[in-house]
């Protein structure tokens, strides 16, 4: 095929039945120009593909297994990640939602995280068999999850922990703080041999392997947070399984739960929580200060878009208080790979100006993250460093 032959044939899949295509569709084309049809196509009345003009409407009628066969045509004519997008579009355009409580329909879907946070969000309405279906679907995408994670979390977050203690007597060079050391040892600098004799070495310390660090998450459960949900119950169950951290997970919204005793299993993590509702951010922080007992030794990380519902005053107090006592506070407007679109600007301009900065964070610099605020770094340089590359 020509490229122009290739690009015609692209523009008649993008523009639909109206566009004309000279030589035509092959087969194949002709069912994934269906597939998109039966999406995007603007229908009469939502008799699907073949329809007229008119207004846009659903193409793919209310019945379970149609939309199952239309999710199984374009995983077989379309990519994972297209077809991630279409599932969504799916569910925003022609409400699917209530279909998805239907077992086959499980089987029939792409697991993504946006599809966990739809059966999340159904999770109090489901019968039990699709309840059962929709655990399998979750523990697909947990699973994946974890694998991508879990070894990057262990290795940089132990790694910290490792040189969070300065030793004068560092075991080998590579535990030797060279920056430390150079600053440490400045006055014996000898200009005739143009070098630095280190009377002293400063290097990282090897802890014992007990717990040397509390981690506390406490996590938003508004809708608007359902991936960030799903991204922070999947890393708090990696940090769980590490012996020289103690984490707890606290999940909020106008009430709030403690599911540290689930966290063996992020599946029952996520299941525990509740998406939607209120939000009190308040009464959340003041729970977790109640699990905090060594101050200079934890980090508490808030994930939350910052709409307060509570009292706003008492929750900057609070936040104020744990950094005063030397707690390390993390707040991150978001814990996913979209961004932060919607928050409070003020509650995170007011968190700012406290030394707290409130950002998005990707999955894959959170490890990263962590190992920076083990190691007490201060975030606000941290998160320029980011934002620049």
């Amino acid at each position: 095929m020509s490229v122009t032959d290739e690009r015609e044939r692209r523009w008649r899949l993008v523009l639909g039945r109206e566009a004309q295509c000279a030589g035509g569709l092959s087969t194949a084309d002709q069912g994934m120009d269906g597939a998109l049809e039966a999406l995007y196509n603007r229908g009469d009345g939502g008799s699907g593909a073949g329809s007229g003009g008119g207004q846009r409407s659903a193409g793919l009628g209310g019945s379970a297994p149609r939309v199952a066969r239309w999710l199984g045509d374009i995983r077989e004519y379309f990519p994972t990640s297209v077809v991630q997008v279409m599932q969504k579009d799916a569910m925003d355009r022609l409400g699917l939602h209530q279909l998805l409580l239907e077992p086959e329909m499980m089987e029939a879907v792409e697991p993504d995280v946006h599809l966990v946070g739809t059966l999340l969000s159904l999770n109090r309405v489901m019968p039990d068999k699709a309840r059962e279906s929709a655990r399998a679907v979750v523990r697909r995408v947990v699973d994946d999850l974890e694998r991508r994670v879990a070894q990057k979390t262990r290795s940089l977050v132990q790694g910290a922990i490792d040189r969070s203690a300065r030793t004068h007597r560092p075991r080998r060079v590579a535990d030797i703080d060279w920056n430390a050391t150079i600053r440490r040892n400045l006055a014996n600098y000898l200009p005739e041999h143009n070098t630095i004799v280190p009377e002293t070495l400063v290097g990282y310390g090897r802890r014992s392997r007990g717990v040397q660090k509390d981690v506390v998450l406490a996590i938003d459960q508004s809708g608007s947070m359902a991936s960030s949900v799903v991204y922070a119950s999947v890393f708090g169950a990696v940090l769980a399984s590490m012996s020289t951290l103690r984490t707890s997970l606290v999940v909020f919204d106008t009430a709030v739960v403690d599911l540290t005793e689930q966290l063996t299993d992020p599946v029952e993590v996520l299941f525990g929580t509740q998406l939607g509702g209120g939000t009190h951010i308040n009464k959340a922080i003041a729970y977790c200060q109640g699990l905090i007992t060594k101050p200079t030794d934890s980090i508490f990380v808030l994930i939350s878009d910052l709409y307060e519902g509570g009292v706003r005053a008492e929750m900057l107090k609070r936040v104020a208080a744990m950094q005063a006592a030397g707690v390390q506070v993390v707040v991150l407007l978001a814990l996913s790979d979209e961004g932060a679109p919607f928050y409070d600007r003020e509650n995170a301009s007011a968190l700012a100006e406290m030394g707290v900065p409130a950002f998005a964070c990707t999955p894959d610099v959170f490890p990263e993250l962590m190992a920076a605020a083990i190691q007490g770094q201060p975030l606000t340089s941290w998160v320029e460093k980011h934002r620049d590359t």
